[in-house]
């Protein structure tokens, strides 16, 4: 761990010297003369999609640039860098490199990291929906915002290009019910931007799903609340839904849809997260996602109905459980939106082999375990943002704080999302309140910013789902 830690160290050394930055800065810049930005004719060098004389004497310097630092980057934390070229031929993970050496550019080697703009973007393309559930952040049923045009939204889509985003997720309400979903989802599709969609399920037929994956849709999350088909339908508020629901899912698992089922966690259904998880797995879906229920939207008027937070730790480590020692036949991959799982991971297993992180597992294995620190934690305002149906911005879906308009930020996208105050206040986790400003988990968990604020009204303040954060401070302080 010592070695790695000098490693990261001369890393930071490196990509924060001044000429360094600046380099990296210039080479995030558009090249008219090869007609793409250098960053990206660099990393088409760097895989062997360009040869280096295909590309102006200037794209070529920072191509040389550009591979040192994957190098470099890749030994200092225990990667293997021919695996990072192999991966990097995929063009969903030159954006993401993209956009990490951007975040390098601009804003250094920081606990946790920041990206030169979002990898996800979540946007809730509409709050009509064909159901009426208890939780709904949205408070979804009929339009609340005036959504944007066809046209209006793809600009949208031409910013969030530009800036780099690797993934838009359609979500809602419902987003099915959105007319041109699919003109949407082809136009995004065709600028090289991965898609996917938050959906309830019920609306997927074979030919429904023919036509989204015809548009470019590749990742569909379908929510499904409970085992038992009497809790689903109560929670969402239409009988016969939880049938329709599964066999949405089956109808995607089968069309090859890479499928998360996710699953809102209260009271309602706890007991049943252990059998819903070997259901999802007997389904064949990729991922189960367990999230963190927030009291926003209609889920004000069920807060009481939150897990406490010695229910949510049993919880997580059960899921951890699930998701490290898989019994015979499972393949599902446990996740959560609990930011918490990273840290009940890291206490469970010394070894680190696997880090639950926003929306990924990541593998770390001894080698890496330093990069916990680096790429755990909420994600919101760092990771991704969530998109009202007008253009507004709020640091995530749950979260109903606008910090901007996607329309009106427009070209100067990047600067505002280097400079929103709360964006930054969001990323510095040594700013957040007690006990979690001094907690020595910060870096890889920092509590959900969203919880914090639906309970507090401040996204600083605590995340009253933790049992850490009922402890005193001299308790979970970071060890000397």
């Amino acid at each position: 761990m010592n070695d790695m830690v000098g490693a990261v160290g001369t890393f930071q050394k490196i990509i924060e010297n001044p000429i360094s930055k600046g380099l990296l800065r210039f080479a995030t810049g558009y090249c008219k003369k090869d007609g793409i930005s250098r960053l990206d004719a660099a990393l088409k060098v760097y895989v062997g999609i360009l040869r280096p004389e295909d590309i102006c004497v200037q794209c070529r310097l920072i191509s040389k640039l550009i591979s040192t630092i994957i190098q470099r980057g890749a030994k200092s934390f225990g990667a293997d860098p021919e695996e990072v070229r192999r991966r990097m031929k995929d063009p969903y993970w030159r954006r993401a490199l993209a956009s990490v050496v951007k975040g390098l550019a601009y804003f250094g080697v920081r606990k946790p990291f920041v990206p030169g703009a979002p990898f996800l973007v979540v946007w809730d393309v509409t709050y009509a929906c064909n159901l009426r559930c208890k939780h709904c952040y949205a408070n979804a049923g009929k339009p609340l915002y005036e959504e944007l045009s066809t046209d209006e939204a793809k600009r949208v889509i031409d910013i969030l290009d530009r800036a780099g985003i690797v993934t838009i997720a359609w979500s809602g309400g419902e987003p099915l019910v959105r007319p041109d979903i699919y003109e949407l989802s082809k136009y995004a599709s065709d600028k090289g931007i991965y898609v996917a969609m938050a959906t309830n399920g019920t609306l997927i037929d074979e030919k429904t799903a023919d036509k989204l994956k015809a548009s470019g849709v590749r990742f569909l999350q379908i929510s499904l609340d409970g085992l038992n088909p009497k809790t689903h339908d109560e929670f969402r508020g239409i009988q016969g839904a939880w049938e329709r629901t599964v066999e949405g899912i089956k109808i995607a698992v089968r069309k090859g849809f890479f499928v998360n089922v996710a699953t809102a966690t209260t009271r309602y259904n706890l007991k049943e997260i252990p059998g819903l998880i070997d259901f999802c797995n007997s389904l064949g879906v990729q991922w189960f996602m367990m999230y963190n229920f927030v009291p926003t939207g209609r889920g004000i008027f069920i807060e009481e109905e939150d897990i406490s937070p010695e229910e949510r730790e049993e919880l997580l480590r059960l899921l951890w459980k699930k998701l490290k020692y898989k019994e015979k036949g499972m393949k599902v991959q446990v996740l959560s939106t609990a930011p918490q799982f990273a840290r009940v991971a890291l206490e469970e297993d010394k070894e680190g082999s696997l880090l639950p992180t926003h929306f990924y597992n990541a593998e770390l294995g001894s080698k890496l375990r330093g990069l916990a620190d680096f790429i755990g934690g909420c994600g919101a305002g760092r990771f991704y943002f969530g998109i009202w149906p007008n253009g507004d911005i709020r640091p995530c879906v749950f979260f109903p704080l606008k910090i901007g308009n996607i329309l009106e930020i427009g070209e100067n996208f990047e600067e505002w999302w280097r400079n929103n105050p709360v964006l930054n206040d969001l990323r510095n986790k040594d700013k957040l309140q007690e006990p979690c400003g001094s907690c020595r988990f910060r870096y890889v968990c920092g509590g959900c910013r969203a919880r914090a604020y639906g309970y507090f009204g401040d996204y600083m303040a605590p995340d009253p789902g933790c049992i850490l954060a009922t402890r005193p401070v001299e308790l979970i302080q970071k060890k000397s």
